[in-house]
């Protein structure tokens, strides 16, 4: 694996090549792309790919690569800008795409700015709030987030988050009406750490979740777009915003083993099926 730093005019980003580029086999690259997660997450997968070149990076202010643009919000816009000039510079384009969560948003955000980036993106999971039934109310939900972790911390703020993205079907009073969820009961602190500045709890990368991809541009680009759900998934928020973002492109969603971290080793202490998970993107990735 090789390391490099692309230095743009607001960040210097850090990505890893695994394999030769040109690529060995006359594939393209598979770049693998997340938010708030980083290069990191995704050492499991790149390993169940090992005859293809492999390309993960550091979004901007997370991980290793570190920002100069003085801003803490995290927008699709900018990361997908940021994608394609790491994508330029591998200078062995268009690549294919595997983006989760956040990530997710940043390739359909690409997809749609810079449409000769990607031949296949696998979009999985989007947290796209606003697409659901209950946009609303997801709203209010992800608020209650932030609140909690303004008012007591990460502990907190993280048992909120938990409780938000395992409640099964919408966002109704039974929810809002529930008790404040407990950090010791999900083993986390209890202890106010002091910090605010957690890219998933705070508010900075709510135009993240609130973002509505341009259906048109991306349909228009000519990529081949899936869009991915995890098999456990399927009943909580980012099973259903995967779905709402299935019917606003007008195709079914695509069933992936697991769960939102379906991808994950044990190293996280949420494993999903990495070797599963693994086959099925190759399947998929295959059928283009």
């Amino acid at each position: 694996m090789e390391t490099y730093t692309l230095t743009t005019a607001g960040a210097d980003l850090v990505y890893d090549v695994r394999g030769p580029l040109p690529p060995a086999d006359g594939r393209p690259p598979l770049f693998m792309i997340g938010q708030p997660m980083d290069a990191t997450g995704f050492v499991a997968l790149a390993a169940r790919f090992p005859e293809r070149t492999v390309v993960t990076y550091d979004p901007r202010g997370l991980g290793r690569s570190a920002r100069q643009d003085g801003r803490v919000d995290h927008t699709p816009g900018t990361q997908a800008d940021d994608v394609h000039a790491v994508v330029e510079a591998l200078g062995a384009g268009p690549v294919e795409m595997f983006a989760s969560s956040g990530g997710a948003i940043t390739a359909l955000a690409l997809v749609a700015r810079h449409p000769g980036d990607v031949t296949t993106l696998v979009a999985h999971e989007p947290p796209l709030i606003t697409l659901t039934p209950d946009g609303p109310a997801a709203v209010r939900a992800r608020a209650g987030v932030r609140d909690a972790y303004e008012k007591r911390g990460w502990g907190a703020g993280m048992a909120a988050f938990v409780a938000m993205t395992s409640w099964e079907g919408e966002f109704t009073d039974a929810y809002f009406d529930g008790p404040e969820p407990d950090p010791a009961a999900f083993g986390m602190p209890t202890e106010d750490d002091g910090t605010r500045g957690d890219p998933l709890l705070s508010d900075r990368s709510w135009a993240v979740s609130g973002y509505r991809p341009d259906a048109d541009a991306i349909a228009a680009a000519g990529t081949r777009v899936v869009i991915a759900v995890g098999e456990e998934s399927r009943a909580v928020l980012t099973g259903r915003t995967s779905a709402a973002a299935a019917e606003l492109l007008g195709q079914p969603v695509t069933v992936f083993p697991s769960h939102h971290g379906g991808f994950l080793d044990g190293e996280f202490g949420y494993p999903g099926k990495p070797d599963e998970f693994g086959r099925r993107l190759r399947e998929v990735l295959e059928a283009s």
